[in-house]
């Protein structure tokens, strides 16, 4: 969303040279620019989407977003998901949101790769752990993996959880 903004003030301010270039500096007339309102969907605020979805947390809830975005947004539906397991809360005002962290039992490469430190091989070394010894049962059986050190725990165990 930032970089669209970013385009769009680059070409207003290319517009705007432009045209200040062709009518010339010295003849004092006034130039009033109009930009079109933004059409993009308004943030009606955040929605925490739980149980049987593949990632549960906070996500942005956009005017408009219907029960499978929200789904969508969550990575989707477990394998044989009971659809009455599926949570949905929105926050009340006053209370604060939790910091969204990241299940490595069930997180695919593409999201682990999104922790600090891990790249696209240690993802995928977290990944080959828990197919072939079973899903972690504590944060601390990173350490097993091979490539990851106390260092690299250190940086992301905020970040990640075991869920229950």
């Amino acid at each position: 969303m930032a970089g669209i903004k970013s385009i769009a003030i680059l070409l207003m301010a290319v517009i705007i040279f432009s045209l200040v270039a062709l009518m010339g500096c010295s003849q004092g007339e006034e130039i009033e620019i109009s930009l079109p309102p933004t059409t993009s969907p308004q943030l009606a605020g955040q929605i925490y989407i739980g149980g049987a979805v593949n990632n549960p947390g906070y996500y942005p809830l956009k005017e408009g977003d219907s029960i499978e975005d929200l789904i969508r947004a969550a990575g989707g539906l477990t394998y044989g998901a009971d659809l009455s397991l599926i949570e949905l809360r929105i926050p009340q005002p006053s209370e604060e949101n939790e910091t969204q962290k990241i299940d490595i039992n069930r997180a695919p490469a593409w999201l682990l790769e999104a922790l600090p430190g891990i790249g696209e091989v240690k993802a995928q070394a977290i990944i080959d752990s828990r197919q072939q010894n079973g899903l972690f049962n504590n944060i601390n059986e990173l350490l097993k993996v091979e490539g990851i050190g106390q260092g690299i725990l250190d940086n992301i165990k905020d970040f990640i959880t075991i869920a229950d």
